[in-house]
């Protein structure tokens, strides 16, 4: 135990003055203050009784005031012990908020990324290459690749559920996006299907056909364009079964009820019993994008979209 007497000495004048006090020795103060005693405390910080008291007097000359009364029993705060408690806690909350904070975006940097992909744009050579690229620059991200299907892509970036999207223009509202291909859409019909002999096929061709509907009126804009709705004769398309994924939409077909149209990598990406693919000779071509919403702050995705901008870059 320290044994200085009770009496309080008077600190020459701080040399210098510039000197803050640690955050280290402000902690170890505010434990003292709460265990008055210098072995408990010390206990309390896995050190040594004298390396505890070294650390206050430490502080002492730091801020030129006595801060506690020592004896051989017991320690007592100075009435500019008692006032700088509050302050002192006050300050080590704050570092903590700090620090918190901090941490928050060093893990967005070094760890993770969340990416939503609609259909199969998970396994597109520029979604592939874009990601590889990413991890060739930054092994320390780490990426999730999370399935969307046809309603979730209305509000998975919106709602940060993901921080950006493989998507199929056209995009939802309020979104930014980089294009990174372009490609002809392919018709898919029932395998059965008389037109499928005939391919190369025209939209007129496929005017009496039924059409593969979406579940809620958020889609209908994005689903016109794929359903070329109206045709370019102005006719309107005929809606048959709702499907909201790739699969209750490809089973649809499969059993006859109805056709879709798809971009032309479908014929690689869902091949199924039941259904077939056929080129439509006036059909525009669809595009696909990496979308996010502005003002994302996580550095990850910074790092993402410079990834994408090589990969583009590149040809």
């Amino acid at each position: 135990m320290d044994r200085n007497g009770p009496a309080e000495r008077q600190h020459p004048p701080n040399r210098h003055p510039s000197r803050e006090p640690s955050f280290h020795q402000l902690r170890l103060f505010l434990v003292l203050a709460e265990e008055l005693h210098f072995g408990r405390a010390a206990q309390r910080l896995f050190l040594t009784q004298p390396a505890l008291s070294q650390q206050i007097r430490a502080l002492e000359r730091r801020l030129n005031v006595n801060l506690v009364r020592r004896s051989s029993r017991r320690v007592e705060l100075t009435a500019a012990g008692q006032a700088l408690v509050p302050a002192a806690r006050e300050l080590m909350a704050a570092m903590d908020r700090l620090q918190s904070v901090a941490a928050v975006h060093a893990r967005q940097s070094r760890g993770h990324l969340r990416i939503g992909a609609i259909g199969g744009e998970a396994f597109m050579p520029y979604t592939i290459a874009i990601l590889t690229e990413l991890s060739a620059r930054h092994p320390e991200i780490t990426v999730e690749i999370r399935p969307i299907d046809f309603v979730e892509q209305v509000h998975v970036v919106h709602r940060a559920e993901v921080d950006a999207a493989f998507l199929r223009p056209p995009l939802p509202p309020g979104l930014r996006s980089l294009h990174l291909a372009t490609e002809p859409r392919v018709a898919c019909l029932p395998a059965d299907d008389p037109l499928v002999a005939q391919a190369p096929l025209t939209l007129a061709q496929l005017s009496d056909r039924v059409m593969v509907d979406v579940p809620i009126p958020e889609l209908r804009q994005w689903w016109d364009f794929w359903t070329v709705n109206p045709r370019p004769d102005g006719s309107a398309v005929r809606y048959g079964p709702v499907a909201g994924d790739m699969d209750t939409l490809l089973s649809a077909i499969a059993r006859g009820q109805a056709i879709a149209f798809l971009p032309a990598e479908a014929r690689h990406d869902y091949t199924r019993r039941g259904v077939a693919y056929v080129d439509v000779t006036d059909m525009p071509p669809s595009t696909a994008a990496l979308a996010w919403l502005p003002g994302h702050r996580n550095p990850a995705l910074t790092a993402l979209l410079q990834a994408a901008h090589t990969v583009l870059s590149r040809g």
